[in-house]
């Protein structure tokens, strides 16, 4: 079974969005809380894009997870249910990188174990409302440097 070029730019941007899933849990359990709540913004951006790129959309820009989220209720009604924990990852993207972007304090000092939990436990219900959407489990996964040829 082959996938068309959205099928395949869905499932690579799927497949990177959980890896960067595993990466956050890492970090979590290393005290790395301030990466691992960037990784959670991350992985709920690319997962959320998987599903528009499974619905065709072309090309998929944009790094708010709240605003990609929008765009994929307009899809399936379900994905309100994560707007709020979207706009708490959104909160993830700047201000667990840039020291200037804390007042007075720097992202590995700021960022708590209770930060990472959170943003864990959200990502995951998103994880799994996108999951519940693709049929991804039927296709082998693409082997990286390798691309599917139609034939």
């Amino acid at each position: 079974m082959y996938m068309n070029n959205n099928r395949r730019e869905a499932r690579r941007w799927f497949d990177q969005g959980k890896h960067d899933h595993e990466a956050a849990k890492v970090n979590k359990r290393e005290g790395f809380y301030e990466v691992a709540c960037f990784l959670c913004q991350q992985s709920a951006e690319k997962v959320l894009k998987s599903f528009l790129y499974h619905q065709g959309e072309r090309p998929v820009i944009g790094h708010s997870t709240y605003l990609l989220a929008k765009r994929c209720r307009a899809y399936e009604s379900e994905f309100a249910s994560v707007l709020d924990l979207c706009k708490s990852l959104d909160q993830y993207y700047i201000p667990t990188r840039y020291p200037n972007s804390l007042p007075g304090g720097i992202p590995h000092e700021v960022f708590t174990k209770e930060d990472a939990r959170r943003a864990l436990e959200g990502l995951r219900q998103i994880i799994a409302l996108v999951s519940s959407f693709l049929d991804f489990d039927e296709e082998p996964k693409l082997e990286a440097g390798r691309e599917e040829t139609e034939k």
